[in-house]
C-alpha cells in the first residue's frame, strides 16, 4: 500500500512538473510572478529615472512609456538634455548628437514603433489576442542560472524595405519564472546578423509589480551598455506635449502658408 501511496505522489509530482514547464505556465507563472494580470492593467504610464555608463562616461538618463504607445528616451550630456528618441503616437524622432537638432526617424523605423506600441506595459500581456506565438524550446543555463528557453514570435517587423520574422528568445529562471535575459537577431544595419542580449537582475516591487532595476544590453557574450535603475514611477502625470516633434519656424511658416 505504501508503494502504490508513493507511486502515485510521484505521478502527481511529475504531472505538476510537466504542466509547469509548458511554455503558458511558465508565461502565465511569470506574470503572476511580478504582480498579476489586474496590476499590469493598471499601469497607465511607467516613468524610469537611471544613469548608463556608456564608454566610460555615467550619463542620467530618463525614460517614459504609456499605455497609448507614447514613449520618450532622454540623456544628459555635459549639463544638457538630449532626446535619445520619442515617439507620439504617430512620429519618431530623436535629437542628432552632432547638429543638436531634432530630426524625424524614417518611415520604416517608425512603422516598426507602431507596430509593438501596443506591448505596454508587458508583451506577454494579452499574447495570443495580440497573434504572438510562444514555444518551449527546452533548457540552458544562462549567466550561471538554469533557465526555460522559450521563443516569442511576434507580428512581423520591417528591414532594408522587407518583412523579416520577430523573434526573441526568453530565459526565465526555472526556480523564479523570471526573464534573466533575452536574445534577438539585429536584422538590418551595419550589425546586421548579429545576436543582441539583454540581461535582466536586481528585480524590485513598485506599486505591486516587479521591475528589473539592472538591464545591460549589449551583443552576445560582449561587455554591453549597463543601465542601472535609480527610481521607477507608475501612473504619474505626463504633459503630452514632450512627446511631440518639435516643430521649426520653417515648418510653421510652411503650414501657414498652405
Amino acid at each position: 500500500m505504501k508503494k502504490i501511496a508513493t507511486f502515485v505522489l510521484f505521478l502527481i509530482g511529475t504531472q505538476m512538473v510537466s504542466t509547469a514547464q509548458t511554455a503558458e505556465e511558465i508565461v502565465k507563472t511569470y506574470i503572476e510572478n511580478i504582480g498579476g494580470e489586474e496590476a499590469l492593467r493598471n499601469i497607465k504610464n511607467v516613468k524610469m529615472t537611471a544613469k548608463v555608463d556608456a564608454q566610460g562616461m555615467t550619463l542620467p538618463l530618463e525614460m517614459i512609456n504609456t499605455s497609448e504607445g507614447k514613449m520618450i528616451v532622454s540623456f544628459e550630456f555635459q549639463g544638457k538634455k538630449m532626446i535619445q528618441q520619442a515617439f507620439d503616437g504617430e512620429t519618431s524622432w530623436g535629437v542628432n548628437f552632432m547638429t543638436q537638432k531634432a530630426e524625424k526617424a524614417d518611415a520604416e523605423q517608425t512603422e516598426n514603433i507602431k507596430r509593438e506600441a501596443g506591448d505596454f506595459p508587458e508583451a506577454f500581456l494579452d499574447y495570443e489576442k495580440k497573434g504572438y506565438q510562444i514555444e518551449l524550446i527546452g533548457k540552458e543555463t544562462m549567466e550561471g542560472v538554469e533557465c526555460f528557453k522559450v521563443k516569442f514570435t511576434k507580428k512581423p517587423l520591417l528591414a532594408d524595405g522587407e518583412e523579416v520574422e520577430n523573434v526573441t528568445y526568453y530565459y526565465f529562471d526555472t526556480e523564479n519564472y523570471i526573464p534573466i535575459l533575452t536574445e534577438s537577431e539585429i536584422k538590418s544595419g551595419q550589425m546586421k546578423g548579429a545576436i543582441s542580449q539583454t540581461v535582466f537582475s536586481d528585480y524590485q516591487e513598485v506599486e505591486g509589480v516587479y521591475f528589473a532595476f539592472s538591464i545591460n544590453s549589449r551583443l552576445k557574450d560582449g561587455q554591453g551598455q549597463p543601465v542601472t535603475i535609480e527610481k521607477v514611477e507608475v501612473n504619474v502625470d505626463i504633459d503630452d506635449s514632450i512627446f511631440k516633434f518639435p516643430e521649426t519656424e520653417e515648418e510653421s511658416g510652411t503650414e501657414e502658408g498652405k
